[in-house]
């Protein structure tokens, strides 16, 4: 790839004006010519700040006009939509006060754990909306985290889902709170979604990368999309193979066949949710691509402004699920991906309802520990 083609790229993201401009992900087929655009970017200063480097998958996030995009410039690198994608949650409603462990807590058995593991020393990296740094069942499982959308700022929580799978994985407040599954846990919130709930693939990809980075243990993912994106594969793939447990959650569509991206790629657990009842909730995905299901209905936990809410959706389950794998990881450290997913796998407990022997069943911490203490 000459230097026109490039500097021709990177023009085009700065003419946002032109019809059919969208965010892409490029990624080049040469090595010289992923370094070639990052020196000829690095140029341009401030005035190309619309372009985002992704260094983990040698690539970048920019607007690229569809003339472009038929060109043959584009022969020597592979295009993919930046789209967006959502948090996992359905409905949701203020609760007035909140003390003592909420119920999906109890149902996992947690609370029988802690004598033996609180998730002491494990890093949970939180892909999310940030975290209300303020509230009280919150201040001594914190780290600074980092905000994508506002790299000098504190990861800020403006929109509360982020706050909400904080404090369900790792709310420490016994007295005057309430307790999340793993209350030694270290959160690290990564936000790269906005106050709408909503995050590019980019941004995904750049949060995978921090965690990947700063050698968290856990990434909890609760957010997804339909379609495959292999930018997103990547980073995952990454974060795998550098002993990173990935966490997401399935979808709230009550698919049946079919669950969210990433949580359908194999390097992740892929959680689904269940209510009270021990059945599999309505609005969550289901079927062979889950690898294991947790509560996520009318789930109680810690709000913006030091408040409560509760939430519904797989998003909810996730956090549990990250949680007992951070006591599992206090307990049995050094596990790999491979075999903490083994482990989750190996200690369900059948749901109700269900009579067919390849459903995945429902978290059970204790079961998790005792395996993981076979191995």
């Amino acid at each position: 790839m000459d230097k026109s083609t490039i500097l021709r790229l990177l023009h085009s993201a700065l003419s946002l004006g032109a019809a059919n401009v969208k965010r892409r992900i490029v990624r080049f087929r040469q090595k010289a010519d992923y370094e070639r655009f990052l020196s000829e970017w690095s140029r341009f200063g401030n005035s190309a700040k619309l372009v985002r480097h992704l260094p983990s998958i040698h690539g970048f996030s920019l607007p690229i006009a569809q003339d472009l995009l038929a060109s043959s410039a584009c022969a020597d690198i592979w295009v993919e939509n930046d789209p967006l994608l959502t948090v996992h949650n359905t409905a949701f409603k203020s609760v007035s006060r909140e003390k003592g462990i909420p119920w999906g807590v109890q149902e996992i058995k947690a609370p029988l754990a802690w004598s033996m593991t609180t998730g002491h020393r494990v890093k949970v990296g939180i892909i999310d909306t940030g975290v209300d740094f303020s509230h009280p069942d919150l201040k001594h499982s914190l780290g600074r985290g980092i905000n994508l959308l506002s790299r000098g700022s504190l990861p800020h929580d403006d929109n509360g889902h982020g706050t909400h799978i904080a404090g369900t994985i790792a709310a420490a407040n016994q007295v005057h709170g309430m307790i999340g599954v793993a209350p030694r846990a270290t959160v690290y919130p990564v936000k790269a979604f906005d106050h709408n709930g909503s995050a590019f693939v980019s941004d995904i990809v750049l949060g995978i990368d921090w965690c990947v980075r700063n050698k968290m243990d856990i990434v909890n993912m609760s957010f997804g999309m339909k379609t495959r994106s292999k930018s997103l594969l990547t980073a995952v793939t990454n974060a795998y193979n550098a002993g990173v447990i990935i966490v997401a959650s399935s979808g709230n569509d009550g698919k049946r066949k079919s669950i969210d991206y990433p949580a359908r790629y194999p390097q992740t657990i892929a959680v689904g949710a269940t209510n009270r009842l021990r059945r599999i909730a309505p609005f969550s995905n289901r079927g062979t691509f889950i690898d294991v299901y947790a509560p996520g209905d009318k789930i109680l936990s810690s709000w913006l402004r030091g408040k409560y809410h509760e939430m519904s959706g797989t998003s909810m389950a996730t956090s549990h699920v990250s949680g007992a794998i951070a006591l599992l990881l206090a307990h049995r450290p050094g596990l790999s991906p491979a075999e903490i997913k083994a482990v989750v796998k190996r200690s369900m407990l059948p749901l109700r309802g269900t009579k067919a022997p390849r459903v995945a069943g429902e978290l059970d911490v204790m079961q998790m520990l005792q395996t993981g203490d076979r191995r």
